[in-house]
């Protein structure tokens, strides 16, 4: 599966694992208009195509995401409203591919070299699972240039706890991979020569998983997390009666007691 789009690459594996590559090195790969319309088609039909089972999102160049095309911002407050109305849709779309990232029944994983920052920092927080370079830096430093990081905001606070997210966006500052695995940014941060060989590594690992017990698990991780606590056990176990219902636990559970190899039909 190869893409002819020049901002964002497409490389779909035998194994069922997609990898995304931010390819607009030129804009440090930022979330520019194009590049949102590229992300949001491009995880939707992702989320639909039964050949991808894990998605990887990379980056070429030396930032990872240097978050919104401030150029493309600026231009905007040429408007009668002074970019009332362009704001608020570009914020919309950003807000709707993170949201689609979440909500893709695929677990998506960040592999980050180079910088994370303002809405590339959001970008790494919104994904399932994240593996840094150990150069890799992260930082939502709006209040250097008098614009609160509100948005990249919601999916730090979603990974993080409250003072480290306060921390981060408060101050501005870059947070070092290492300092950004201690606070659960990411899962791991790793020598620059292994970045690609363990996210890759993981990504086999959790493509060779039933897809459907995957799905099911990522939707309900998400939704229970907004739930008081006996709303989320009594969700959960509605989640847990379906899934046991469904051929691929009757099988799993089979073949762990049979000693042998599950054969998944992703159902």
């Amino acid at each position: 599966m190869k893409n002819e789009s020049v901002i964002l690459l497409q490389d779909l594996s035998d194994d069922g694992i997609l990898r995304l590559t931010l390819n607009d090195v030129g804009r440090r790969n930022a979330l520019s208009e194009a590049m949102l319309t590229e992300l949001g088609r491009t995880f939707a039909e992702a989320g639909e195509n039964p050949d991808v089972r894990v998605i990887v999102l990379a980056a070429n160049g030396p930032a990872f995401c240097a978050g919104h095309d401030l150029k493309e911002m600026t231009a905007g407050r040429e408007a009668e409203d002074r970019g009332r109305a362009y704001f608020t849709r570009v914020m919309a779309q950003c807000s709707g591919v993170m949201q689609g990232i979440v909500n893709c029944p695929k677990p998506v994983i960040a592999e980050v070299t180079g910088i994370a920052t303002a809405a590339g920092c959001q970008l790494v927080a919104s994904c399932d699972l994240a593996v840094a370079a150990e150069s890799a830096k992260f930082s939502t430093p709006g209040v250097h240039i008098g614009l609160f990081c509100s948005t990249p905001m919601v999916a730090l606070s979603r990974n993080t706890a409250n003072k480290h997210a306060m921390e981060m966006l408060l101050t501005g500052d870059m947070t070092p991979a290492a300092r950004a695995a201690e606070i659960g940014l990411v899962n791991y941060a790793v020598a620059e020569d292994a970045l690609t060989e363990t996210t890759m590594e993981m990504a086999r690992k959790i493509a060779s998983k039933s897809s459907m017990t995957l799905a099911t698990g990522k939707r309900a991780f998400y939704a229970q997390r907004e739930m008081p606590l006996a709303e989320a056990y009594d969700y959960a176990s509605q989640v847990m009666v379906d899934n046991m219902l469904a051929h691929d636990a009757e099988e799993g559970i089979g073949a762990f007691i049979e000693k042998r190899a599950p054969q998944w039909q992703d159902r």
